[in-house]
């Protein structure tokens, strides 16, 4: 006897696939066009606070915006969405520095231990 696995729900995935009788020879998740087009603005502002100038033409923030959307989609997968995803990156690049100086864990000993025969 062979079970069925729920395989089929996660190949199914909501792809833009390009204007009607134009198909797009990159087929992306709507979820990737999203986070680019959050990312763009972000990083004209970024670059906005540098240097007090906006170009016409943001080509770095539109490659910076490329390459962030494409790190992030690498390691999506359906059993951890891309808000998990970003939301790791943020928290362990915030935490994962080891201490500068090694530090030794207190000594635990049962030297003020008492024992009394009987429980009052």
């Amino acid at each position: 006897m062979r079970l069925r696995t729920d395989d089929d729900i996660y190949r199914a995935r909501l792809v833009y696939l390009g204007p009607p009788g134009y198909t797009l020879p990159v087929h992306l998740p709507y979820a990737q066009y999203g986070l680019f087009i959050l990312l763009v603005p972000l990083y004209m502002f970024i670059h906005w606070l540098f240097t007090l100038t906006v170009d016409l033409f943001p080509a770095w923030e539109i490659a910076l915006a490329i390459v962030t959307t494409s790190f992030i989609f690498r390691h999506v997968d359906p059993d951890r969405p891309a808000r998990v995803v970003i939301r790791t990156a943020l928290t362990d690049w915030r935490r994962t520095r080891e201490p500068a100086i090694e530090q030794r864990d207190p000594r635990l000993v049962g030297s003020r231990i008492r024992i009394r025969e009987e429980l009052a």
